[in-house]
């Protein structure tokens, strides 16, 4: 009996002292648990709290573009130029429009590619320039939804894309119009102009089909709008909206300088010939003399009437020259470092998003968008008859603008009679 207690009593004193000893675990478990749950938690929470002036954002497309936030002076500033660029692109291009399209001597099937020019920037700057500086002028968030950013990077692309293409088959023209004076303009029609405008405008739209049709999908969420930075698809569209064209306007600009350069070398006239002075001579070598001195006057004015025309083609070799010149300079000034940044993106950001500073980007963009401001200026100033036109609707003179330009013309051809080396 007294063994059979003392066991009992042992048994007791193990389960009580196991008992304590789950206890103590127990404690230490829920007191390192409450040291570190915090922790925990604050590695847990991503929110960067702790950077006021650009956000990082952490969406589906793990896009790391920052978001910019201006202060009010800046956002007077930039919505200032932003709107005033806006604006001054419309008026200028919708004053290329107006003028072709209500004055009867500019409604030509060569002006027909200038009104294509016209109304690709014109859309530029109503469909695209404004959303693109409500974007800006919010430090870079697209707020008007994932279904609208298809369609406006789709506008932003064909428009960009037909002015560009545009003043590239403006170039092949004025090259033709140039080396083939006889027959060119005989096969420049008005068909056959709007076949081309047409052309060019449903190859600038082929451009914008492919993320609408799955090949390279867009980089779109509630906070990013990027055209899609896939790099097949990134080769393809630079290389038809930019590099293509800009080949071909080099190599027009060239031909035309080159043919310019050989017809100064051909029609290169000599001076009026001079009577020489000599005291001492008699009348019959003075009469020999005379004679000399008018068979030369009459000779050098049959030369000239029969040159005038070489001449006034010359002049004209010599202004597409200079115009088509100053085109693709400010074509390439405008438009080579966006085309270089976009080119080079997806090969340093990934496919993704894009890791350009934003700033950077929007400066090279609207440095593009700017060529489609200065394009009506550049004609404009090279074209004597939009001159007048311009001026003339500018000052609110609408009548008699085809008889004003019928009469500058006629001026311009008698002073060309007077003095053949005037410019056209």
């Amino acid at each position: 009996m007294f063994m059979d207690f003392i066991g009992d009593l042992f048994c007791l004193n193990m389960r009580a002292y196991m008992k304590e000893e789950r206890v103590k675990e127990l404690g230490t478990t829920s007191m390192i648990s409450e040291t570190l749950d915090p922790r925990l938690l604050m590695v847990q929470d991503p929110t960067p709290t702790t950077f006021p002036t650009s956000n990082v954002m952490g969406n589906d497309t793990r896009c790391g573009e920052q978001i910019l936030r201006h202060g009010s002076v800046e956002k007077v500033l930039i919505g200032a130029v932003l709107t005033m660029l806006t604006f001054l692109t419309i008026c200028g291009n919708l004053l290329v429009v107006i003028s072709v399209c209500f004055v009867k001597k500019l409604r030509q099937p060569s002006n027909y590619l200038i009104v294509s020019l016209a109304v690709a920037d014109l859309s530029v700057a109503l469909a695209v320039m404004p959303f693109v500086s409500i974007t800006d002028l919010i430090g870079g968030q697209w707020i008007f939804g994932q279904v609208f950013c298809n369609v406006f990077i789709a506008m932003d692309v064909m428009c960009c894309t037909a002015s560009i293409m545009t003043l590239c088959v403006i170039s092949i023209d004025r090259y033709l119009g140039i080396t083939k004076p006889l027959t060119y303009p005989v096969k420049q029609s008005g068909k056959c102009m709007a076949k081309i405008v047409l052309s060019v405008w449903l190859l600038s739209a082929s451009i914008t089909l492919p993320p609408l049709f799955g090949w390279a999908q867009n980089v779109n969420d509630d906070k990013v709008c990027l055209i899609s930075q896939d790099f097949g698809y990134t080769i393809y569209s630079t290389a038809v909206a930019f590099y293509i064209p800009i080949s071909v306007m080099l190599i027009m600009y060239y031909r035309i300088y080159r043919a310019a350069k050989v017809s100064a070398k051909k029609h290169t006239i000599a001076g009026f010939p001079r009577a020489e002075e000599d005291d001492g001579v008699d009348c019959v070598t003075a009469a020999l003399k005379l004679q000399r001195e008018v068979e030369e006057c009459t000779s050098f004015s049959r030369l000239l009437k029969s040159d005038r025309k070489n001449i006034s083609i010359f002049k004209r070799e010599q202004k597409a020259a200079t115009t088509l010149g100053i085109v693709v300079g400010a074509f390439s000034f405008c438009w080579l470092p966006f085309f270089l940044l976009s080119t080079a993106r997806p090969f340093v950001c990934g496919v993704e998003c894009s890791c350009i500073p934003f700033w950077v980007e929007r400066t090279l963009l609207w440095l593009g968008y700017a060529n489609s401001l200065i394009n009506p200026f550049i004609y404009a100033f090279f074209n004597r008859d939009l001159r007048i036109t311009y001026r003339n609707l500018l000052r609110c003179k609408y009548r008699n603008i085809n008889r004003k330009l019928s009469a500058a013309s006629m001026q311009e051809a008698l002073k060309l009679a007077e003095r053949p080396d005037l410019v056209l």
